[in-house]
């Protein structure tokens, strides 16, 4: 096996063992690790040790994987670390990775993606110091990509968005009269549930409210492995104490972002909501409610990396006109509604080109039950993120 198909067989199997942690280790980033027994020979390229970090606070992939070589009775001197992001050399809650492996005495270090992050960079250049050789290797497109939430997050200070949605063969979320449920099958409804107990937040819109009385919880399937903070846009404060959402309040987390001008308005009605446990969160304005804003406060007070929209036209269209949507998740169910007046995917904008367009690039497609599931991501130059949230 040459290095380069190495480096890139290795940094996906590394990228495969980090995804299995999403949802578990945010806002920390996915990383895998694989140490690969160096030499010549028969033995080059044995896999020694693998790892990956596994949950928030707990021992880093480089750590996970020096322990699992240690337990299979081998020895990482000499050895190449496959990591998906370039290690630490900060004390966290956890010590440097560049400390473990300098004492490991590895031979090299190949990583696909440089630490954003001011206080954990550094990597590079400490273990170089120490003699060991520190290769950026950019060869799996997957092994970059998992860290693009964590990356935006720390460098634009804005979470992750994945914007969701059923529709109909030719593109439509809901009949005229706003029916909606259910275009899409029992299997992609599972599968939404599944990505629920994988994000931070879950964020709708009053239409939404008023119309479905949804909960957004992760109910179906998997135990989630994170609760969300379900998060409601309301400029006029409208969200009724007997809505689900707020009578569930005390069990997963609700947050109604309204403005001032609607809590001078109604202040009695946001007494009763915050005394049914509710978060609001007024902005100082009489008008939209600006989503960016609230994208960051998300990201900022609440830890949010990735956050997912589960809304109507209006708000998927303000997202997207905003060029706030990272990756977008369509569940195609085998209907026909050929109606010009039902409801379409996403509205707001006014283009004369097609050359004004969002432009996506498909990841993934899926068959589920007698659905189809794509997975888009924005293309941003000449960069196409790849999914964080496993699915």
């Amino acid at each position: 096996m040459n290095s380069v198909s190495e480096a890139r067989e290795m940094l996906d199997l590394a990228a495969r063992l980090a995804l299995r942690a999403a949802g578990d280790v945010e806002p920390n980033p996915l990383v895998g690790a694989v140490i690969v027994r160096a030499g010549h020979g028969p033995a080059e390229g044995r896999i020694i040790g693998m790892g990956h970090h596994q949950a928030f606070g707990d021992k880093h992939a480089e750590v996970e994987a020096l322990e699992d070589c240690a337990r299979r009775g081998g020895d990482p001197a000499g050895a190449t670390v496959y990591v998906t992001l370039e290690p630490c050399n900060h004390q966290g809650k956890q010590p440097p990775c560049t400390d473990a492996l300098v004492r490991a005495r590895v031979g090299r270090v190949v990583f696909a993606r440089q630490d954003p992050n001011p206080a954990a960079a550094g990597g590079q250049e400490r273990l170089q110091q120490a003699g060991i050789e520190c290769v950026l290797d950019e060869s799996s497109r997957l092994a970059v990509c998992i860290s693009d939430p964590f990356v935006k997050r720390v460098t634009t200070g804005l979470p992750w968005v994945i914007a969701k949605w059923a529709q109909t063969i030719d593109g439509w979320i809901a009949t005229r009269a706003g029916e909606s449920k259910w275009i899409s099958g029992p299997a992609s409804r599972a599968r939404v549930h599944r990505i629920r107990g994988r994000v931070d937040a879950v964020v709708t819109a009053i239409g939404t409210v008023l119309a479905d009385d949804p909960m957004l919880t992760a109910r179906l399937g998997r135990p989630p492995r994170r609760v969300a903070k379900r998060v409601i846009i309301d400029p006029q404060l409208e969200t009724p104490l007997e809505s689900r959402l707020v009578q569930t309040a005390r069990l997963s987390p609700v947050l109604i972002a309204t403005t001032q001008a609607a809590l001078v308005r109604r202040g009695a009605a946001a007494r009763n909501l915050a005394a049914a446990g509710v978060e609001v969160l007024a902005a100082a304005t009489d008008g939209a409610i600006p989503v960016a804003e609230l994208l960051k406060h998300l990201a900022r007070e609440h830890q949010a990396t990735n956050v997912l929209i589960e809304a109507g036209a209006g708000l998927l269209g303000r997202l997207f006109e905003a060029d706030l949507v990272d990756e977008a998740l369509v569940f195609i169910a085998p209907k026909v509604l050929a109606d010009p007046e039902a409801v379409p995917v996403a509205r707001g904008r006014e283009l004369q080109k097609l050359a004004d367009a969002r432009l996506f690039k498909v990841g993934r497609v899926k068959q589920l039950g007698d659905d189809v599931m794509l997975r888009y991501f924005r293309q941003r130059g000449a960069a196409i993120a790849a999914a964080a949230v496993a699915g």
